[in-house]
């Protein structure tokens, strides 16, 4: 497991300091340690993140020999957008650029009352479940505080610029590239300056963190920032959650469930989010719904439904309608609150699961889940 910050700082490039790496705290001792007040961290945080300016000759309530010096040695750096593309349903889809030239992706999902925007926390991801497309890129590494933040200040700026009001987005989740939790002092720095008032000023309950289960992590989220906790479950047992979400063989369902109920221990409005992708034939008979209750019994919770969204060679197929419905129907008789996700920017592949930037395809590994996929539904 990696938890440690990669590549806070790069300035072997630039020669200067990015400081979209450093949340509230870190900027005020980097003011200090430099010989400037702490509360020029206030200052200079509402320019970056309210006001969406880069550019520090703009900052005009901070004096001009300090604009200078931050000129110097400082920079707001920004990956760089490769492309964006719009669906047809509103939603819009950013590839970025890395310094070093990886590439991730962001998502805005615009609906009627909230503008939630889907980040990446990796380059890629190590955890290979089945039936998600950014697993055929692999993994190239983490993200720093600053590329994750980033993503968060361009899809703000570039809204704004097309008329969708001075805060677009109300709502963010860690849902896109990768496993949050084994990038987690990254992370956790990016949401501090989410939730900080004088960054994006976010609820805790507007961010959601979305995790395949690394279970040690879950505890230590709930320490240091206790946002909104998603689970990617996708099976009631054991058996067929090895096959489709492979770190179950590290953390069975036993300990995961358990993690989830410390998480929410104590606070009785908060609930976990349960993420299910419907897979025909695979996961989704109304025995899986029945498992699935026992599993959940006594833990605060919220079920996603999801229809699984189609990529090449997959494997897998989207549960009918019907089959969803029944399932649902279990779910909701046993006082389960559950929701049938509508899928968005599927037409621009910005839809849960297939989100994946360059993709490497291992093509061994695919013929073999297309014939596992195949045997089942037989």
């Amino acid at each position: 497991m990696n938890s440690a910050p990669a590549r806070a700082e790069d300035p072997a490039r630039t020669g200067k300091t990015n400081l979209l790496n450093f949340d509230r705290p870190a900027l005020e001792a980097f003011f200090v340690a430099n010989g400037e007040k702490a509360f020029r961290a206030s200052q200079l945080m509402q320019w970056i993140y309210q006001r969406g300016c880069d550019d520090f000759g703009q900052m005009s309530n901070l004096a001009r020999s300090l604009r200078a010096w931050l000129g110097e040695g400082s920079e707001v750096r920004l990956p760089a957008i490769a492309r964006e593309q719009r669906s047809r349903d509103g939603t819009v889809k950013w590839l970025l650029t890395l310094d070093d030239g990886n590439g991730i992706e962001t998502v805005f999902i615009p609906e009627e009352d909230r503008g939630t925007l889907c980040i990446s926390s990796q380059a890629g991801c190590s955890l290979n479940c089945s039936f998600c497309s950014t697993a055929r890129q692999g993994y190239n590494r983490n993200l720093s505080t600053g590329e994750i933040i980033a993503q968060l200040w361009i899809a703000q700026r570039a809204l704004r610029a097309y008329g969708y009001g001075e805060r677009p987005i109300t709502n963010v989740v860690f849902m896109g590239m990768g496993e949050p939790l084994l990038n987690f002092d990254p992370v956790v720095g990016a949401i501090r300056l989410m939730l900080d008032d004088f960054a994006f000023g976010l609820s805790k309950r507007r961010v959601t963190l979305s995790t395949s289960g690394v279970v040690p992590e879950i505890d230590r989220l709930r320490e240091a920032c206790d946002v909104s906790l998603a689970v990617s479950l996708h099976a009631p047992d054991d058996a067929l959650r090895d096959q489709l979400v492979p770190i179950n063989k590290k953390y069975p369902l036993r300990e995961l469930i358990a993690a989830c109920r410390r998480y929410v221990d104590r606070q009785p409005r908060r609930r976990v989010t349960f993420e299910y992708v419907m897979l025909a034939g695979v996961n989704d008979g109304v025995e899986h719904a029945r498992a699935l209750v026992r599993l959940l019994r006594g833990v605060p919770s919220k079920l996603n439904l999801i229809p699984f969204n189609p990529f090449p060679d997959s494997g897998f197929a989207t549960s009918t309608p019907e089959a969803i419905d029944r399932f649902r129907d279990v779910a909701m008789a046993a006082d389960i609150m559950t929701v049938t996700r509508r899928t968005r920017g599927d037409d621009i592949d910005a839809a849960c699961g297939q989100l994946a930037g360059s993709v490497l395809d291992r093509t061994r590994r695919s013929q073999r889940l297309q014939a596992r996929a195949e045997e089942r539904l037989q």
